[in-house]
């Protein structure tokens, strides 16, 4: 970039902006261990003013990332436990009789916050799920015919159990379309589970993270001096060929029935471009696209019954994918 007195300032701007969103990872990690890859696709959604589907066995930090990171970010987090019996009025809020001055008033639900933690998502019936669609398409809350803006920055992590289906309502491919990312989170190594036992040997408590010394090292000024520079990264033509390349592809396989929408190749191109400025460049090569790939395209597919029952994985058929397309020089 050419140092320019003209475009000196954004610059500095953004190099700063990136500093601290580089700097999460440290901060996070005095809370949680080995969830780096976790932890970048979060800031990539916020970067994209996306959402995220963390999929994971219980006991594996979800709650507690998303914790950490509004912390780190000074943002505002809320929790709610999706349950079979959990209305649509318990997310968003609802209208309030006041005796007192014999009208309603709107009692906003736990949507209006910043981190939007959706525990277990896929407990709660089809009508509780489809009240978060509003507010994460549109960014606001309709009750009694009035739309509310959510607040900005505004991301929805909800997260699901891989193992226990029993009780469950899977969300509709419309629905997991709606989400920018799906991040596996992993059991941990033998290593970095010896390191959360130490920690909580030598007094760690998850509910209080101020006293682990995780503060703030990035604010909402920052993120959007971040997006604002994302969206300056130069996209060159033969990369928009390539993400299109690869969702086309992914409707052509004989181990998929459903491919990648053109909303995935959209979500594609805009994760690609936040990854490249993430890593200190103002333009898209293959290799941002190939490592966005697998969190921005497996829930925007679905397997052939015969290709899941040889062992088939999303993943794997994205992974043959990105072998065979070929790659922009």
């Amino acid at each position: 970039m050419d140092p320019t007195t003209d475009n000196a300032g954004p610059s500095a701007g953004a190099d700063t902006a990136r500093a601290s969103l580089e700097a999460l990872r440290a901060e996070i990690a005095k809370a949680v261990v080995g969830q780096d890859p976790a932890v970048t696709g979060l800031v990539v959604a916020l970067l994209c003013r996306g959402h995220v589907l963390l999929e994971g066995v219980p006991g594996v930090a979800k709650t507690l990332l998303v914790r950490a990171l509004a912390a780190a970010l000074e943002l505002d987090t809320k929790r709610v436990q999706f349950t079979p019996d959990l209305m649509p009025s318990d997310v968003t809020g609802s209208l309030v009789y006041d005796a007192r001055t014999a009208e309603f008033s709107f009692q906003p639900g736990p949507v209006f916050t910043n981190l939007l933690l959706a525990d277990e998502i896929n407990r709660t019936p089809p009508k509780t799920q489809s009240s978060l669609l509003e507010a994460m398409e549109e960014r606001q809350v309709t009750v009694d015919g009035t739309p509310r803006p959510l607040p900005d920055p505004f991301l929805v992590a909800a997260t699901q159990n891989p193992v226990e289906y029993e009780g469950t309502y899977p969300l509709p491919e419309a629905q997991l379309d709606r989400f920018l990312l799906k991040l596996t989170i992993p059991l941990p190594t033998r290593q970095d589970e010896i390191d959360v036992l130490t920690r909580h040997a030598d007094g760690f408590n998850p509910r209080d993270l101020a006293a682990a010394g995780l503060r703030p090292v990035a604010g909402p000024a920052a993120l959007e001096a971040a997006r604002a520079a994302v969206a300056k990264t130069t996209v060159s033509p033969e990369i928009t060929g390539y993400v299109v390349d690869i969702c086309r592809a992914t409707r052509e396989s004989p181990s998929l029935t459903l491919g990648a929408s053109p909303r995935g190749a959209t979500a594609l191109l805009a994760t690609s471009r936040a990854w490249a400025w993430l890593t200190g460049r103002d333009y898209v090569i293959p290799d941002d696209v190939k490592a966005l790939a697998l969190p921005t395209l497996r829930h925007r597919v679905q397997l052939r019954p015969e290709a899941e029952m040889e062992g088939v994985t999303a993943d794997s058929v994205i992974t043959a994918i990105l072998a065979q397309v070929p790659v922009p020089r």
